[in-house]
């Protein structure tokens, strides 16, 4: 197995059970997966941890970073910046553990032609009344902003085909394996094994020089 982690960005309609399928992937596999941990200029909320839920930095320390190009990605809301630090993803996809990011898709996309190494994964619904169901369920949302999430997941449904895999979540284990699978499969490509291919190829040229035992 490729000793290298794979950069792994994980989109879906809202309400389609992205976090639960993540939170399933950690408890699974620990010692396999990573979520990538943003930095954010924003103020802790009560129970938040320095490195746990977010680095959080100061609006000029970001702002260096976004100069020294040190954030994978970035983007502003509500006037503080949130962004992905490069060094902490290397760091982990170095040590063989596979970094998994939840982005939007424009944002996966342009994340995409940044790093075309990257895997892209869009999670769906087995069918569209499902994800009203799930909204609905929630119980949280009052219908109008259901009904724009359904309009929004309409408008998303057209970055679908330029995922690398679609996943359905129609049972959350289930729908975890195959996750899980996609990802161990992806670090056997080809593309991914460079070094083992040239490692054997030269050892089998030396032993194709030498006689039979």
């Amino acid at each position: 197995m490729s000793s290298q982690g794979i950069l792994t960005i994980v989109s879906g309609f809202s309400g389609v059970g992205k976090g639960t399928l993540m939170k399933c992937l950690l408890s699974e596999y620990p010692s396999e997966y990573c979520l990538s941990i943003s930095a954010t200029t924003r103020a802790p909320r009560a129970g938040e941890t320095d490195g746990v839920n977010y680095f959080f930095v100061t609006r000029e320390q970001f702002e260096t970073m976004i100069r020294e190009d040190k954030l994978i990605e970035y983007a502003r809301y509500v006037d503080h910046y949130y962004g992905t630090p490069k060094d902490f993803v290397v760091e982990k996809l170095s040590q063989g553990i596979n970094v998994i990011l939840e982005i939007e898709m424009q944002g996966a996309l342009k994340m995409k032609q940044k790093y075309p190494e990257s895997l892209l994964i869009f999670v769906v619904p087995p069918k569209a009344s499902d994800l009203e169901e799930r909204l609905v369920g929630r119980g949280t949302e009052p219908p109008e902003v259901i009904k724009n999430r359904l309009r929004r997941a309409a408008q998303e449904a057209v970055y679908m085909k330029d995922y690398d895999y679609i996943v359905v979540n129609d049972e959350v284990e289930r729908a975890t394996r195959q996750i899980h699978e996609i990802i161990t499969n992806e670090r056997d490509r080809v593309l991914r094994r460079d070094d083992f291919i040239e490692k054997l190829t030269q050892e089998l040229q030396i032993y194709s020089q030498q006689e039979l035992k």
